[in-house]
């Protein structure tokens, strides 16, 4: 029987994503214009969207439906 490999995260999913956004960023910055370019500018956004639907998802004024 596979056992499944497990990890205990130590930074937050925000940290993460807004690392990842920055790394792509800087990396496309690089980068002559072309499709690499834009693939990785695409996941930062698609990164930053993220952080902020999460950061909608945890906010207080949000309430379970009815």
């Amino acid at each position: 029987m596979l056992t499944r490999r497990r990890f205990k995260q130590t930074r937050t999913l925000n940290e993460r994503l807004a690392d990842k956004a920055a790394r792509c960023r800087e990396e496309a910055r690089a980068l002559a214009p072309g499709r690499r370019r834009e693939m990785l500018l695409r996941q930062a956004r698609q990164d930053e969207t993220v952080m902020q639907i999460e950061m909608w998802l945890r906010s207080p004024g949000l309430r379970a439906p009815t």
